[in-house]
């Protein structure tokens, strides 16, 4: 993997660059679709490149390897080719979800013991089977694996955590220099940066990730509870110790607003089920602001979506028309609201991009912004 930066902004830390993979070239900063179980919810492979525009998915270590499983996805040639898409995937390690089971699993040292949501089954996630797992998917761009401390935390919780994460970062660096890719193109590792919201914490870790020298970083634990201005706070701490030359990924944030203010200080890569899920649960996010389709007031809106952004979806349907799928109950409202809102994020962070390279991106932020929190 490759990172080229092309252009700073003067009045912030935001940046444009490309990253280089075996699967193409993402153009950064960039939103990433989640696939979780090799799927983007209600959405196409084929929407998701003609309409959406993504240039990198998603798909989860913990729910791929419980379905369709390992043998399936090397028996496809990984899931590149199992689920048809053939631009870059990222993988994330399962760290976040085997926190999401805090009342079903077991930490170790060794690593993460937990009963499947699915059968009650028992498995042993250790630093290096997620390896393993993660170079059976195929993604490009695979995660360690990590604990992510819940929000809040006790300080003394968060520094035993981080110094976990630590260890299993060094045990995942040396099982991916051990293997090989199993299909014949490279794959990288990105560390996680932990620390819960205590500032010393996050400085260590950053600067102990930084020191592995990995060809990207990533920041977790963030955007799990804690304040809005407290994510900023610890993100911003995190870029000031993070390498500079490389791409920076803040997981699991945001909405719009939470993106824009996240690349200001540095970030270069994102993904959020928030598009997908609340796009399902009829709110959308478009050019005029937060909109919640369900209302009645949209009933007789016979205006598209959104003709602010290229997505024939959002220009092609009305919003009388998408409300009335919700009333009905109808599988299309899903289908439209998810394709809508993922098609807007990436419309959105191509924008920021655009105004980094132009060089007004702070005054672009700063005039848009109050525009997306916008209840309509």
């Amino acid at each position: 993997m490759e990172f080229e930066l092309l252009a700073k902004d003067t009045a912030s830390s935001a940046r444009a660059g490309v990253i280089s993979t075996a699967h193409g070239q993402i153009e950064t900063p960039i939103f990433m679709p989640v696939g979780t179980a090799g799927s983007v919810k209600a959405v196409t492979q084929q929407q998701l490149n003609d309409e959406v525009k993504a240039q990198i998915i998603l798909g989860n270590t913990y729910h791929l390897y419980l379905r369709p499983g390992l043998e399936v996805l090397e028996a496809a040639g990984g899931l590149h080719q199992f689920n048809g898409w053939h631009k870059p995937i990222l993988t994330d390690s399962g760290g976040y979800q085997v926190f999401s089971l805090a009342n079903n699993r077991k930490l170790t040292e060794e690593g993460a013991l937990f009963q499947s949501h699915i059968d009650g089954s028992k498995h042993l996630f250790t630093p290096e089977k997620v390896i393993d797992i993660q170079r059976t998917i195929g993604a490009d761009i695979i995660m360690a694996f990590d604990e992510c401390p819940p929000y809040p935390s006790e300080y003394d919780y968060a520094k035993k955590s981080m110094e976990l994460t630590h260890r299993w970062l060094t045990r995942c660096i040396k099982s991916m220099g051990e293997t090989e890719p199993k299909y014949g193109y490279e794959q990288t590792l990105f560390p996680i940066v932990q620390g819960s919201t205590y500032k010393d914490l996050r400085k260590t870790s950053s600067e102990f990730i930084a020191s592995m020298e990995c060809e990207g970083n990533a920041i977790g634990g963030l955007s799990v509870g804690e304040p809005e201005e407290m994510m900023y706070e610890m993100c911003a701490l995190c870029c000031e110790h993070l390498p500079v030359e490389k791409p920076r990924y803040l997981m699991g944030v945001g909405n719009p607003w939470n993106i824009l203010e996240n690349i200001s200080l540095g970030i270069d890569m994102f993904d959020c089920v928030m598009p997908t899920r609340n796009g399902r649960n009829g709110m959308l996010f478009t050019s005029y602001g937060v909109v919640n389709i369900k209302n009645k007031r949209w009933a007789t809106d016979f205006t598209p979506i959104d003709t602010g952004i290229d997505c024939l979806t959002s220009q092609y349907y009305t919003k009388a028309y998408l409300r009335h799928l919700f009333v009905a109950n109808e599988i299309l409202a899903l289908q439209i609201a998810s394709i809508h809102n993922l098609a807007f994020y990436l419309h959105l962070v191509k924008q920021a991009r655009t105004h980094i390279l132009q060089g007004d991106f702070m005054q672009w932020k700063n005039e848009i912004i109050p525009i997306l929190k916008h209840r309509n």
